[in-house]
């Protein structure tokens, strides 16, 4: 982005010069024409032709050029005072200079030769009105900053063109109507193009966020979300093990020892913002598919600054973007809390079986002034029933042992995405993890679109190599219950049925683990490679399999072992897949299974 850079200290510069305009009158060098010329190139030194060159200046007629086959363009008879030079062509990234008349020579010639970086990426897509029926909204300024700035057309449509593939805040603005923001990725470009609709207008249905935006918030794909740093009932309730602090938030929160939390919004500019208990101060959202299965919320909790006296307001709301009129709707009354034991609270979502809907928890402001709570989330879970205390899910196991229950894998919500990494953007430690946490949710990092399940054994959650599974130093041999284990579902089809899982371990000994599909019957198969790239690799007990393999690293990622796995015996079915690490043999250390990447294809 440095030609934006580039065009910001223009704009800094021309402000300066316009504000020394009139002692630059009095000079005589400033007097009289001269020449701006110069060579418009690529990065890699050619001449670029066709290139529009536009002059302009302060009370002048902008004047415009094209540059020829050697990427060559000149002005002459131009002022000698300060000129803005831009230089466009679709497919480049704009660049703008300026000149001033320090830049003329003693012949009166300025030289401005620039580079030009290729932008044939752009951002395209239809802007609906959502308060007139998504009728096509023309008029509705669209913007990326100083990358480029569109009007959509009377079809609603617009396009942004001459952009490099780059993260973008897109905003679509206009009079009369709730400004929307939007945020592009690399990721997001496919061949070049981001496809980008809207819908504006919407009024805000929980504090700060319309339909619009709630139709895009994250997915809560599982029925268990664990928050804090204590290791409670370890290793269920670990730091290492607990990732609510990747889910999406609104307003004021915070990842403490003891959990999640959510806070009064209390700087000194907000604490003239008035009571309500009806419209959340601060809260936690995704959208979750309510069933039979997990049509109870259950919430363990405790609070900060807050007594019986004095307790927290909190609740839950829930938006059904399918209504006709979309609201959010409380769970029940209001509850209140205010001590430093872990509770357990319920709301009842029954009336939202089989809709996907948004579901939030937050925090009410009570008071007006300096008023400061926190409610602390400790744990997020659904259920058919109340769940307390720092228990598993309850219900059926589809393999005992596992703590998985067939009333959890029926109501996993199959995942969108297809390609995942255990390569952490960022690195932490127990005291200081949020950031690095947080940062998976742009690389779709296992941990944060996989549910963990720490049976016995905790993970390393940051090593350059990737998330690693690990056994316990232990004689108890055990292929049948993984120390720990990743589990995600898919509706596997044509097109992605084919798993590719890379991989390596450390070390002489062998890692033993494998891949379990768990059907929404409760059917179960374990299934063996179809081929794999291990140093060594073989089947084992129960359907394991172990191997050994050395090689692979975040600067070597060619060199860590592939298993590919054929699941188009499941075409067709929405399967939940697990990937568990297994003590196959009695005191060997931590073996370990490092989570590099899963792609389906």
């Amino acid at each position: 982005m440095i030609r934006t850079l580039q065009f910001f200290s223009y704009i800094v510069l021309l402000g300066a010069f316009i504000l020394s305009s009139c002692d630059k009158e009095d000079d005589p060098s400033s007097s009289g024409s001269g020449t701006i010329t110069g060579i418009v190139a690529n990065s890699e030194g050619q001449p670029i032709a066709d290139v529009t060159v536009t002059v302009s200046g302060v009370s002048e007629e902008d004047r415009s050029v094209t540059t020829e086959a050697d990427g060559k363009y000149t002005f002459e008879d131009v002022s000698l005072k300060i000129h803005a030079v831009t230089f466009s062509k679709t497919g480049w990234l704009t660049v703008s200079k300026s000149v001033a008349p320090k830049d003329f020579n003693a012949e009166k010639v300025a030289t401005t030769t620039v580079t030009m970086v290729s932008a044939s990426a752009e951002i395209t897509g239809i802007i609906t009105d959502a308060a007139a029926g998504g009728e096509p909204l023309s008029g509705v300024t669209v913007s990326v900053g100083v990358a480029g700035t569109v009007t959509s057309g009377n079809d609603g449509s617009y396009t942004i063109e001459n952009l490099i593939v780059d993260n973008y805040t897109v905003t679509f603005s206009k009079a009369n109507y709730i400004t929307v923001t939007k945020q592009v990725t690399p990721a997001d470009f496919i061949d070049g193009i981001v496809t980008l609709n809207v819908a504006v207008g919407s009024r805000e249905l929980l504090r700060g966020l319309t339909a619009d935006q709630l139709s895009t918030a994250n997915k809560w794909y599982y029925n268990e979300y664990r928050g804090g740093r204590n290791a409670d009932a370890y290793p269920h309730w670990d730091w290492a093990c607990n990732y609510m602090s990747t889910l999406d938030f609104w307003g004021a929160w915070q990842e403490q020892n003891e959990g999640t939390t959510l806070q009064i919004r209390n700087g000194e500019d907000q604490r003239s913002n008035p009571a309500d208990l009806n419209v959340f101060d601060s809260y936690v959202y995704g959208r979750k598919l309510i069933t039979e299965d997990n049509k109870i919320l259950s919430l363990r909790m405790r609070t900060h600054n807050a007594d019986p006296a004095s307790p927290a307001h909190f609740g839950v709301q829930v938006v059904d973007l399918s209504a006709a009129e979309p609201l959010a709707v409380k769970i029940g009354e209001n509850k209140t809390y205010g001590s430093g034991d872990y509770a357990d609270f319920e709301f009842d979502l029954s009336n939202y079986i089989g809709k996907e809907v948004v579901v939030a928890i937050g925090i009410y402001r009570q008071a007006t002034g300096d008023y400061w709570k926190q409610l602390v989330l400790r744990a997020i879970r659904f259920a058919d029933k109340k769940v307390v205390n720092w228990d598993w899910l309850p219900g059926t196991e589809v393999i005992p042992g596992w703590k998985l229950t067939q009333e959890t894998a029926r109501s996993t919500m199959p995942h969108n995405k297809k390609s995942f990494t255990g390569l952490s953007p960022v690195s932490g430690n127990r005291d200081n993890y949020v950031d690095a946490y947080r940062a998976w949710r742009n690389v779709s990092h296992v941990a944060a679109e996989w549910s963990f399940v720490p049976l016995i054994k905790d993970p390393e959650v940051f090593p350059s190599e990737g998330y690693i599974l690990k056994t316990r130093n232990t004689a108890d041999v055990n292929t049948t219950i993984p120390e720990a284990y990743l589990y995600a579902k898919f509706a596997v089809a044509p097109g992605s049925n084919l798993l590719t899982f890379t991989t390596r371990n450390f070390g002489s000994n062998y890692t033993y683990f494998k891949l379990t599909a768990i059907e929404d019957d409760g059917t179960v198969s374990h299934i063996a490679p179809q081929s794999n790239t291990a140093q060594e690799a073989s089947a084992a007990d129960n359907g394991c399999w172990k191997f050994k393999h050395g090689n692979g690293g975040a600067g070597n990622p060619e060199a860590y072992a592939s298993f590919v796995y054929d699941l188009s015996p499941f075409n067709g079915k929405n399967v939940t897949l697990a990937f568990g690490v297994y003590n196959g043999e009695a005191n060997t250390g931590e073996n370990k299974l490092v989570f590099h990447t899963i792609n389906l294809k």
